[in-house]
């Protein structure tokens, strides 16, 4: 059985008091019976110190992203053996923003993962389709195309070492949902691509959703404390608004570091659960898998 993963994608927000607040509040929230692998994503200025602080913490911590190569004369860049030297388990591979604002093209991402596997990282590999693809109904062949780059480059074998981000652009903070239908129709689609390759590995994949959504309350008196996997079971998510931890997509997240209110608020994430009895709105970009 696939073990469900939520993780938090920091962005360019945090500092090192805003960051120690709300990992001592994640190692309050988190309850270590849940089933689940959690991660956080700070910037590269902090992970040596977040991983510091969850020493004995069962979370994880990866970068927001890495460089093709090995070592060598690459000014401001960061290799994988350095994120692997300070503490880092994961990493993030094509986020759509890379992509648009950075012009990150299939072939270098490809080279991204192949470089997070050398050095024994977790590559989590996004991937996924603009509004206007999706309007003019390419998004299976987008999200085929950017699997693709991966598999001719290191083959079906290294998905099972990886993490598939399923990430609608044109459901993160433009105000659009993508319904659990939409989502889930892209996993299949996902599984199904790498399924054709390797059947047993496609099984195991774990594949993430991330984009907007509406959080949701718990009945009151709910018994059952534990995560709640229905639909789409697994989230890694992002942007502003510094909100603490919270449950999305039936699971715990690990919250946003950053400043609050106005144009920096990002996507609302997709949850189901009782935190401190009240309703909590997440900000969300990347992740949920089918369970």
């Amino acid at each position: 059985m696939r073990r469900p993963v939520v993780a938090g994608n920091w962005k360019m927000h945090g500092s090192r008091s805003a960051n120690a607040a709300l990992i001592a509040e994640l190692e309050l929230r988190l309850k270590p019976q849940w089933p689940i692998d959690v991660a956080i994503f700070p910037p590269f200025v902090y992970l040596s110190d977040t991983v510091r602080m969850l020493h004995e913490a069962p979370i994880a911590v990866g970068a927001q992203d890495v460089c093709a190569e090995a070592a060598g004369a690459f000014t401001g860049e960061v290799c994988a053996a350095m994120l692997k030297d300070v503490g880092c388990r994961y990493v993030i591979i094509g986020h759509s923003e890379r992509r648009r604002l950075y012009h990150e093209d299939d072939a270098l991402i490809a080279r991204k993962f192949g470089a997070a596997l050398a050095a024994g990282l977790t590559p989590v590999l996004c991937v996924g389709e603009t509004l206007a693809e999706r309007e003019a109904h390419k998004t299976e062949a987008v999200v085929a195309r950017q699997l693709d780059a991966v598999l001719v480059m290191h083959g079906a074998a290294s998905m099972s070492r990886a993490i598939v981000a399923y990430e609608p652009i044109w459901a993160i903070g433009t105000g659009r949902t993508a319904s659990p239908e939409q989502a889930q129709a892209v996993h299949a689609f996902v599984r199904g691509r790498i399924g054709a390759q390797d059947a047993n590995i496609a099984g195991q994949l774990r594949v993430l959703y991330g984009g907007s959504g509406k959080a949701v309350v718990a009945p009151a008196g709910t018994r059952d404390e534990s995560p709640r996997f229905i639909g789409i079971g697994n989230r890694i998510r992002g942007g502003a608004g510094r909100e603490g931890p919270d449950i999305v997509g039936g699971q715990v997240i690990s919250g946003q570091v950053g400043g609050s209110g106005g144009d920096r608020r990002g996507e609302e994430g997709v949850g189901r659960e009782r935190i401190c009895g009240r309703e909590r709105h997440c900000r969300a970009d990347i992740a949920h898998s089918p369970g």
